[in-house]
């Protein structure tokens, strides 16, 4: 039964030097028809593929509070009416600090929003110019402050390192004053740089420059030393939280768990299949006209390839991943189906075993695609 739903708003006012998510510039978009055909997905996939009730559900995009006070009731109004959500469940909604208004935070509350992704990045007003953000570190304070005083007590900061031009001091400076702002939740990211993006053309032109992979690597470590040091414990590669703080929703993605993905470019898995949205606007809202659905392409995905993505989801979690849930799910022993990766990344001494866990070590972490890696295609 699917417990979770992630809805995709692609509008940006601005667009970032590294993004490539499915995203447009806000200005002379189809907005209201946009949400107009996401609250026919919804309608649509719950009668489909019904639940009973949501743990989870997650805006992202683009940037969610690019919408307007008035479009804000209405997508808010549509996922109220079908998606419900469970009494203790986690209601998240990215933003950017610039667009966190006091007004568009207290319609988030009246909805039901009870956790804000806050996208600051960077607290170095250069670096933020840099990377083509277009708020400040003020603003991102001002924005916190303000979701304080109308009662969020659940909020994430997102970060980046490995910046064009950001020392490892830089970076330090921009943890410190995460850790003063007392968040329950921090991600925290390095840079990758994706065709399609600005940067991607500036590397090509070898105008990027981006700190080394030792800088980058010396960053990484100085953010788990750091981020246990002020309390968050580190339950995935990139995330770390306070206890109790952790994403319901991201741990529905790293247990392989199912979910309903709605909103153009975004991806589902729902009894088996996953599915993936077409991406370009125009596109994503005549299939909804035609069928009901904006699929592009669907997977029924085989057990062999559910116990790959198991392995290589799951090993990024700190716990690792379970042996009894495996055998539990599968049928058959974790260690029988990949006795020879887990050999061999033991021996690296990138993955480790205990009890019931298979987990990555400190320093698999470090080197985490290469092990993931090593399980796709061996069964």
């Amino acid at each position: 039964m699917v417990q979770a739903a992630y809805l995709h708003i692609p509008f940006c006012h601005h667009i970032c030097h590294y993004c490539d998510f499915n995203k447009v510039f806000f200005e002379n978009q189809p907005v209201v028809p946009y949400l107009e055909s996401m609250k026919e997905e919804m309608k649509n996939t719950v009668e489909a593929y019904p639940t009973k009730g949501l743990n989870t559900i997650f805006v992202g995009g683009g940037t969610p509070t690019a919408l307007d006070e008035n479009q804000l009731h209405y997508f808010l109004d549509a996922i109220r009416t079908y998606l419900p959500l469970e009494k203790e469940g986690e209601f998240t909604f990215e933003a950017n600090p610039n667009e966190l208004t006091e007004q568009k935070l207290k319609i988030l509350k009246e909805y039901g929003v009870n956790r804000l992704s806050i996208g600051v990045q960077t607290f170095n007003d250069d670096l933020l110019q840099n990377i083509g953000r277009v708020h400040t570190k003020n603003q991102a304070f001002q924005a916190i402050e303000t979701a304080r005083e109308i009662g969020f007590n659940n909020i994430s900061v997102d970060l980046m390192y490995s910046l064009p031009h950001q020392t490892v001091e830089d970076f330090k400076k921009t943890l410190d004053i995460a850790f003063s702002l007392d968040v329950e939740h921090m991600s925290a990211y390095s840079l990758i740089i994706e065709p399609k993006t600005v940067f991607y053309n500036l590397m090509k032109k070898g105008k990027l420059h981006v700190p080394t992979q030792e800088a980058e690597a010396t960053m990484y470590d100085l953010l788990m030393i750091e981020m246990e040091r002020h309390g968050f414990h580190q339950y995935e590669i990139s995330n770390f939280a306070k206890n109790g703080y952790e994403s319901k929703h991201n741990l529905t993605y790293w247990d392989n768990s199912e979910y309903y993905g709605i909103g153009a470019g975004a991806h589902s898995y729902v009894n088996g299949v996953r599915r993936a949205n077409s991406g370009p606007l125009k596109k994503y809202m005549s299939l909804i006209e035609e069928t009901g659905f904006p699929y592009l392409e669907e997977n029924k995905v085989s057990k062999e390839e559910m116990m790959e993505e198991e392995m290589f989801l799951g090993l990024r979690k700190t716990a690792g991943v379970s042996k009894e849930i495996f055998k539990e799910k599968y049928g058959v022993e974790l260690s029988t189906v990949f006795a020879e990766p887990i050999r061999e990344y033991k021996e690296k001494k990138l993955l480790q075993e205990q009890d019931d866990s298979l987990f990555l070590t400190r320093n698999g972490r470090f080197l985490g695609n290469e092990v993931f890696q090593a399980f796709i295609g061996v069964i």
